[in-house]
Protein backbone atom coordinates (compact mmCIF):
# COMPACT_ATOMS: atom_id res chain seq x y z
CA UNK A 1 0.00 0.00 0.00
CA UNK A 2 1.16 3.38 -0.67
CA UNK A 3 0.26 6.29 1.95
CA UNK A 4 -0.12 9.66 0.49
CA UNK A 5 0.06 12.49 2.36
CA UNK A 6 -2.03 15.54 2.27
CA UNK A 7 -2.59 19.05 3.89
CA UNK A 8 -5.41 20.93 4.66
CA UNK A 9 -6.32 23.85 6.55
CA UNK A 10 -10.11 23.50 7.45
CA UNK A 11 -11.58 20.80 8.78
CA UNK A 12 -14.75 21.52 6.70
CA UNK A 13 -12.79 20.65 3.45
CA UNK A 14 -11.52 17.51 5.53
CA UNK A 15 -14.87 16.59 5.73
CA UNK A 16 -15.69 16.86 2.25
CA UNK A 17 -12.79 15.27 1.55
CA UNK A 18 -13.62 12.01 3.71
CA UNK A 19 -16.89 12.46 2.03
CA UNK A 20 -15.46 11.80 -1.37
CA UNK A 21 -12.99 8.94 0.07
CA UNK A 22 -16.13 7.02 1.72
CA UNK A 23 -18.06 7.26 -1.77
CA UNK A 24 -14.99 6.34 -3.60
CA UNK A 25 -15.07 2.82 -1.86
CA UNK A 26 -12.29 3.40 1.06
CA UNK A 27 -12.65 2.72 4.32
CA UNK A 28 -11.88 4.61 7.35
CA UNK A 29 -8.98 2.05 7.95
CA UNK A 30 -7.62 3.45 5.00
CA UNK A 31 -7.32 7.18 5.89
CA UNK A 32 -6.41 8.99 9.01
CA UNK A 33 -6.15 12.58 10.28
CA UNK A 34 -4.07 13.74 12.38
CA UNK A 35 -4.97 17.44 13.99
CA UNK A 36 -4.10 19.34 17.55
CA UNK A 37 -7.96 19.81 17.18
CA UNK A 38 -8.75 16.60 18.76
CA UNK A 39 -12.39 17.41 19.40
CA UNK A 40 -12.75 18.68 15.86
CA UNK A 41 -11.93 15.75 14.39
CA UNK A 42 -14.88 13.95 17.01
CA UNK A 43 -17.54 16.92 16.49
CA UNK A 44 -17.27 16.34 12.14
CA UNK A 45 -17.06 12.13 12.89
CA UNK A 46 -14.07 12.26 11.38
CA UNK A 47 -11.42 9.33 11.74
CA UNK A 48 -8.35 10.68 13.14
CA UNK A 49 -5.18 8.79 13.06
CA UNK A 50 -4.52 5.87 16.22
CA UNK A 51 -1.41 6.07 18.81
CA UNK A 52 -0.26 3.83 16.56
CA UNK A 53 -0.10 6.05 13.59
CA UNK A 54 0.59 8.85 15.63
CA UNK A 55 3.53 7.52 17.33
CA UNK A 56 6.90 5.32 16.66
CA UNK A 57 5.08 2.69 18.99
CA UNK A 58 4.63 -0.29 16.32
CA UNK A 59 8.10 0.68 15.18
CA UNK A 60 10.16 0.59 18.15
CA UNK A 61 8.52 -2.88 19.86
CA UNK A 62 9.77 -4.35 16.29
CA UNK A 63 13.20 -3.12 16.41
CA UNK A 64 12.89 -4.00 20.63
CA UNK A 65 12.26 -7.67 19.89
CA UNK A 66 14.77 -7.57 17.08
CA UNK A 67 17.25 -6.70 19.75
CA UNK A 68 16.23 -9.19 22.13
CA UNK A 69 16.67 -11.59 19.48
CA UNK A 70 20.12 -10.86 19.14
CA UNK A 71 20.41 -11.07 22.65
CA UNK A 72 18.68 -14.56 22.89
CA UNK A 73 21.35 -15.66 19.83
CA UNK A 74 24.31 -14.72 21.26
CA UNK A 75 23.71 -15.27 24.84
CA UNK A 76 21.22 -17.77 25.70
CA UNK A 77 21.87 -20.05 22.94
CA UNK A 78 25.28 -20.27 23.70
CA UNK A 79 24.72 -20.72 27.34
CA UNK A 80 22.24 -23.79 26.12
CA UNK A 81 24.70 -25.53 24.25
CA UNK A 82 28.18 -24.75 25.87
CA UNK A 83 27.51 -24.26 29.18
CA UNK A 84 26.74 -27.42 31.22
CA UNK A 85 23.41 -26.42 32.39
CA UNK A 86 21.27 -29.43 32.35
CA UNK A 87 17.79 -27.43 31.77
CA UNK A 88 15.26 -28.72 29.81
CA UNK A 89 14.64 -27.55 26.21
CA UNK A 90 11.52 -26.14 26.60
CA UNK A 91 13.22 -24.04 29.48
CA UNK A 92 15.68 -22.25 27.43
CA UNK A 93 13.38 -21.33 24.83
CA UNK A 94 11.11 -19.81 27.16
CA UNK A 95 13.93 -17.82 28.48
CA UNK A 96 14.69 -16.77 24.73
CA UNK A 97 11.24 -15.94 24.23
CA UNK A 98 11.46 -13.91 27.37
CA UNK A 99 14.41 -11.98 26.09
CA UNK A 100 12.26 -11.28 22.38
CA UNK A 101 8.86 -10.28 24.81
CA UNK A 102 11.13 -8.00 27.09
CA UNK A 103 13.29 -6.08 23.98
CA UNK A 104 9.63 -5.44 22.68
CA UNK A 105 8.56 -3.91 25.94
CA UNK A 106 11.11 -2.01 26.87
CA UNK A 107 10.81 -0.89 23.02
CA UNK A 108 7.46 0.35 23.29
CA UNK A 109 8.94 2.84 25.94
CA UNK A 110 10.96 4.78 23.25
CA UNK A 111 7.85 4.10 20.68
CA UNK A 112 5.00 5.49 22.63
CA UNK A 113 6.81 9.00 23.40
CA UNK A 114 8.58 9.56 20.02
CA UNK A 115 6.21 11.07 17.18
CA UNK A 116 5.50 8.74 14.02
CA UNK A 117 9.30 9.22 11.81
CA UNK A 118 6.53 9.35 8.72
CA UNK A 119 4.60 12.43 10.13
CA UNK A 120 7.29 14.02 11.77
CA UNK A 121 8.08 16.56 8.93
CA UNK A 122 4.27 17.33 9.01
CA UNK A 123 5.03 18.81 12.96
CA UNK A 124 4.99 22.16 12.42
CA UNK A 125 2.16 22.34 10.08
CA UNK A 126 -0.11 20.39 12.28
CA UNK A 127 0.77 22.76 15.48
CA UNK A 128 -0.26 25.96 13.36
CA UNK A 129 -3.89 24.41 13.28
CA UNK A 130 -3.38 22.41 9.61
CA UNK A 131 -5.05 18.91 9.26
CA UNK A 132 -2.77 16.28 8.01
CA UNK A 133 -5.09 13.88 5.77
CA UNK A 134 -3.03 9.94 5.18
CA UNK A 135 -4.75 8.19 2.53
CA UNK A 136 -3.84 4.14 2.38
CA UNK A 137 -4.28 3.18 -1.31
CA UNK A 138 -3.36 0.14 -3.23
CA UNK A 139 0.15 1.34 -5.63
CA UNK A 140 -2.22 0.57 -9.19
CA UNK A 141 -4.31 3.23 -7.92
CA UNK A 142 -2.13 5.72 -6.26
CA UNK A 143 -1.90 8.20 -9.62
CA UNK A 144 -6.20 7.77 -10.15
CA UNK A 145 -6.48 8.79 -6.67
CA UNK A 146 -4.22 11.87 -6.71
CA UNK A 147 -5.55 13.12 -9.79
CA UNK A 148 -8.99 12.78 -8.47
CA UNK A 149 -7.89 14.48 -5.56
CA UNK A 150 -6.33 17.43 -7.40
CA UNK A 151 -9.41 18.00 -9.58
CA UNK A 152 -12.11 17.50 -6.56
CA UNK A 153 -9.96 19.08 -3.79
CA UNK A 154 -7.75 21.67 -4.93
CA UNK A 155 -7.25 22.92 -1.42
CA UNK A 156 -5.65 19.65 0.06
CA UNK A 157 -1.98 19.63 -1.05
CA UNK A 158 -0.49 16.89 -1.29
CA UNK A 159 2.91 16.92 0.24
CA UNK A 160 4.44 13.62 -0.07
CA UNK A 161 4.14 9.72 -0.50
CA UNK A 162 5.37 6.70 1.31
CA UNK A 163 4.51 3.51 2.42
CA UNK A 164 2.04 2.45 4.65
CA UNK A 165 4.12 -0.42 6.30
CA UNK A 166 5.97 1.03 9.10
CA UNK A 167 9.86 0.08 8.50
CA UNK A 168 12.15 -0.94 12.07
CA UNK A 169 15.45 -0.24 10.17
CA UNK A 170 14.34 3.55 8.96
CA UNK A 171 15.71 6.48 10.58
CA UNK A 172 14.78 9.59 12.41
CA UNK A 173 14.34 11.08 8.43
CA UNK A 174 12.62 7.94 7.16
CA UNK A 175 15.20 6.31 5.37
CA UNK A 176 17.32 3.29 5.76
CA UNK A 177 20.94 4.26 6.51
CA UNK A 178 23.31 1.05 6.20
CA UNK A 179 26.44 3.08 7.88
Amino acid sequence: MKRLFYVVDRIDDVQDISDDLHARGIRDSRFHIVSRDEAGLYTHRLHRASILDRTDLARFVERGMLIGLVLALSFILPAMLWSGIQWPTLAWVALAAFAVMAGGWLGGFGGISSENYQIRRFHGEIEAGKYLVMVDVPRKFAVEIEQEMLENHPEAVLKGEGSSVNNPFAGSDGRVHII
